[in-house]
């Protein structure tokens, strides 16, 4: 008992020679320790302080792998981050690559002197069964995410509750507005016209699907494994007038019938998996009459890889806690498997800036709306939120992370697809 008395008697001096050897001397915000003392900035510029609650806060933090440890941490309120989150996201940036497994059990040897007692683990923790990628599970993981709370993401998403990268063509749209713009790209890149039917797969709280009906005048089957999503947008295509043209139905994109002009996937690709994005492909084009348009957004691999090993970045606390059995894969392989399937690929376009600004729009708005977030989700489901919101912001901005709109054709019999020479109209 004594030398660990002992241990948390040198904890502040610890900590400071530990955080002095590993922070980048460029960093934009201060630490703070939990007895009073302040590693300030350099330079004195400061956009964030980095709050450490307790003396073994940084040896729960830096113990492999690092992502889910910091993530908990965060969740437990073993640090805090006053300020501008992406302040300290920047810094990790230039740590994360200087930290190898030797580097990390130097550290965690020097730490271990802190460690007061074992770490209480979150209990909001994905906790899915079957095989991966199954009906079963897709829903379960689906549900993980999205069940969370109607009202929770109506904080901060825009009035039409999109939750997928805006749009923001000239920088200076609010968040209603980048997303209105969005949805009207995507109706203008399918090229819809009045009466023509759209599948829209992973249809949210139907965002797309009531604007697609109320503007161009399509009739729209959504679907979504979501049962809150699902009462919201049928409570919405009512009170809008709008249920004579769209139907919304909890199902899974392998269990779709009948037949469809265009098909719309916003944001759902990600949840699909490598294995079975053949078998996406194809319930897509089975779903298309010849000739048909196929809009596929979803988040790829960036064109910069944060080159780190597995121990700093597992991946581990996005699987864990946000996104269970979510697979990002670069937009190579997503084009390969649509064209394998019959798909031509007639437009391509990467939005990862529009995404990263999107983020930041939200962290804004759900920082902006904390009290009432709270009373939603509690408190430790909202630390996540605001960390993954802040994090994700920050790998679109450095390109770790890319958003890919790919417009896909299923040709007719003469290899024919309705589609202008150019793109000028998209624009017009």
């Amino acid at each position: 008992m004594a030398e660990r008395t002992s241990g948390f008697d040198r904890a502040s001096p610890l900590t400071r020679q530990l955080l002095t050897r590993v922070l980048p001397p460029t960093r934009r915000f201060e630490v703070r320790l939990w007895d009073g003392d302040v590693l300030p900035a350099p330079n004195g510029e400061r956009d964030a302080a980095l709050i450490l609650r307790r003396p073994d806060a940084l040896a729960r933090m830096l113990r492999p792998p690092v992502d889910l440890n910091v993530g908990e941490a965060y969740m437990r309120g073993d640090f805090d981050i006053d300020g501008d989150l992406l302040a300290v996201f920047e810094a990790v940036e230039q740590l994360a690559p200087r930290l190898g497994a030797a580097d990390l059990l130097a550290l965690t040897r020097d730490l271990g002197a802190l460690r007061r007692e074992v770490e209480r683990r979150p209990t909001l923790a994905a906790r899915l069964r079957g095989g991966q990628h199954s009906p079963r599970r897709d829903r379960e993981a689906v549900r993980h995410h999205y069940d969370v709370s109607n009202a929770f993401y109506g904080l901060w998403l825009d009035e039409r509750m999109v939750y997928s990268c805006a749009y923001f063509p000239r920088g200076d749209k609010t968040l209603d507005e980048a997303q209105t713009a969005k949805l009207d790209l995507i109706c203008r890149k399918l090229r819809l016209r009045a009466g023509e039917r759209l599948l829209d797969i992973g249809c949210g709280w139907g965002g797309l699907a009531l604007y697609a009906a109320e503007r161009y005048g399509v009739r729209v089957t959504g679907i979504t494994l979501s049962e809150r999503q699902l009462d919201e947008a049928r409570r919405r295509a009512v009170e809008r007038g709008l249920a004579h043209l769209v139907r919304f139905e909890l199902l899974d994109y392998r269990e779709v019938t009948g037949s469809f002009d265009k098909v719309s996937s916003v944001g759902m690709a990600e949840h699909v998996g490598a294995a079975k994005l053949p078998a996406y492909f194809r319930a897509a084009w089975n779903a298309l009459e010849p000739g048909g348009l196929m809009l596929n957004h979803a988040i790829s691999q960036g064109p910069v890889t944060l080159r780190t090993s597995r121990e700093v970045a597992s991946g581990q606390c996005i699987q864990r806690y946000i996104f269970p059995d979510g697979e990002i894969l670069p937009v190579w392989q997503t084009l390969r498997d649509a064209e394998e399937v019959g798909f031509e690929v007639r437009d391509v376009e990467d939005l990862r800036e529009h995404y990263a600004l999107t983020l930041r729009h939200w962290l804004s708005r759900l920082e902006a709306r904390w009290a009432e977030a709270v009373g939603e989700v509690g408190e430790e489901r909202l630390r996540l939120w605001r960390l993954y919101l802040a994090g994700s912001a920050h790998q679109f901005a450095w390109g770790h992370l890319a958003l890919h709109q790919a417009l896909l054709a299923r040709p007719d019999e003469r290899g024919r697809v309705a589609l202008p020479a150019t793109r000028a109209d998209l624009y017009s």
